[in-house]
């Protein structure tokens, strides 16, 4: 069994400086890397002896559209059901380059993942095999997990704010 810290060491030993940001919420090793050492991060952790972390949970994005230079973070969960770990990783984007590697060639189960990701964020997944839209309809011409929108129809004339706590 590893702890956190001995995880992060393991990783810092591999990576150096190209990986960072270490945190632990909730006891979820959290880190970040850069789009181009993405890959050869999860390539690593999957095929490392000692880590074996086999299994990609999930892939997402959040958008912090006042963070800027990093308007957009694609998050990877990933797991060692040999060691009982989980990890976090992260990769920022800005608003004007939402393009990433694929993780498709090292794990099939990314392509959902990818492709929903895509559809609510936009985020571009280079070498995906067959990115588009999985669950809103292909004429979408916005991603609607964007912060993009008011989160109120200001036209709505049938609501009374004393009912929602203003």
């Amino acid at each position: 069994m590893f702890t956190n810290e001995q995880l992060a060491q393991h990783i810092i030993n591999q990576f150096g400086d190209t990986v960072g940001d270490f945190d632990d919420p909730y006891d979820l090793l959290t880190f970040s890397t850069s789009r181009e050492r993405i890959v050869s991060v999860i390539s690593y952790l999957q095929n490392d002896p000692t880590l074996q972390v086999n299994f990609l949970t999930d892939i997402t994005a959040v958008h912090y559209p006042d963070s800027p230079g990093k308007e957009y973070c694609v998050v990877y969960h990933m797991h060692s059901f040999v060691h009982n770990f989980r990890l976090r990783i992260k990769v920022f984007l800005t608003a004007d380059d939402l393009h990433i590697p694929t993780m498709v060639p090292l794990f099939a189960s990314a392509n959902w993942m990818e492709r929903e990701t895509f559809d609510y964020f936009g985020i571009l997944f280079d070498g995906h095999p067959d990115l588009r839209r999985i669950l809103n309809m292909e004429e979408m011409d916005y991603h609607p997990m964007r912060k993009e929108y008011p989160l109120e129809d200001a036209t709505r004339e049938d609501k009374i704010d004393a009912l929602f706590g203003r």
